[in-house]
């Protein structure tokens, strides 16, 4: 078995490395490709030393089983043939072919039998908002059908990656120092502040970022699902929180909802008012489960529930889904 990483010096590429080691992936060898400014880097996996190759239009991945792919849309479309020309399964963490209709959207949890159906050798990672919110609706799904989501989310600095993380550190760092925060990775200075757009605008005023969430989490879960998103810009390293309301088709109890989650793969139930115990990314950052709490009836809505969830958007968000996606083709 032998794997690729793309983009292997980026945030989510140093991610893979980690979450391949700590989870003893079934490999024979592991290859790191990058751009021509991280080719000859030199990174540790399993006490070896792997030197990033240049990602060209070659040979390359002739002899590559999985490709785990993370090196922005561009770059995913120019080598998406390049990658699977001679069979390698390429698991892609852009936008670029995630409603593309021969190309299945997999959240393992979810829908892991998607996967097995892939025409073109390309398997889409979904948006990592989208990811946390429907492991956490698939509880909620078996009981009663979904009809409309409300959601907020709370989106960390890691969103936009290292340089994101970066940024926010140093712009703290400035503050500290009484010096003038630098502002590239975002619109407006994030330290000290919200940014209620993540992503572009479109033509009806949402962010590509919130329809992202409206659009993969149907094809997701096979449904017709409404959903509304807001997504927020907050001052935090990593760990992406989302708020969510949900209306069923029957009503769900919040103890029946406790129940699904305490249930479901993927996810820790941390839901205790009475000692304060709820999720939050300061504690939770490097974890790989989606994290729920503050489980309760919505007080407007008969047939509604709105619960709290937490999740690392390098983990679970990108890096952990994709190798979960590797693993199940493996075992399939």
């Amino acid at each position: 078995m032998r794997i690729a990483v793309v983009g292997a010096s980026g945030a989510v590429g140093q991610e893979f490395l980690k979450v391949l080691e700590q989870r003893n992936f079934p490999l024979d060898e592991l290859v790191l490709f990058g751009s021509a400014r991280s080719a000859g880097k030199k990174y540790s996996f399993k006490g070896k030393e792997l030197t990033v190759k240049e990602l060209k239009h070659n040979d390359d991945f002739k002899d590559i089983d999985i490709a785990l792919v993370s090196a922005g849309g561009s770059i995913s479309k120019e080598f998406a043939e390049t990658i699977t020309k001679h069979g390698a399964i390429m698991i892609d963490n852009s936008s670029a072919f995630r409603m593309d209709e021969d190309v299945p959207l997999v959240v393992p949890e979810v829908n892991a039998e998607d996967a097995k159906n892939a025409p073109r050798n390309i398997i889409a990672n979904p948006n990592c908002t989208t990811i946390q919110m429907v492991v956490a609706l698939n509880a909620i799904e078996k009981i009663s059908h979904i009809k409309r989501v409300h959601v907020s989310t709370y989106q960390a600095a890691s969103g936009a990656g290292a340089k994101g993380m970066a940024e926010l550190e140093e712009q703290y760092k400035s503050i500290v120092n009484g010096e003038e925060p630098q502002v590239s990775a975002f619109q407006y200075q994030l330290a000290m502040n919200m940014i209620p757009q993540v992503d572009v605008f479109a033509d009806d005023d949402y962010t590509k970022e919130e329809l992202k969430m409206y659009n993969e989490t149907r094809k997701i879960m096979h449904s017709d699902i409404q959903v509304s998103a807001t997504c927020v810009r907050v001052p935090i390293l990593r760990a992406h929180s989302e708020s969510v309301w949900v209306e069923t088709e029957k009503p769900v109890s919040p103890e029946e909802a406790k129940e699904a989650f305490r249930n479901s793969e993927g996810i820790v139930l941390m839901d205790n008012v009475e000692k304060k115990e709820y999720p939050m990314p300061l504690f939770l950052a490097g974890k790989d489960e989606v994290f729920v709490g503050r489980v309760r009836k919505d007080i407007s809505n008969p047939n509604g529930l709105t619960f709290w969830c937490v999740s690392d958007q390098i983990r679970k968000g990108a890096a952990l889904n994709a190798v979960q996606i590797a693993e199940f083709l493996i075992k399939n």
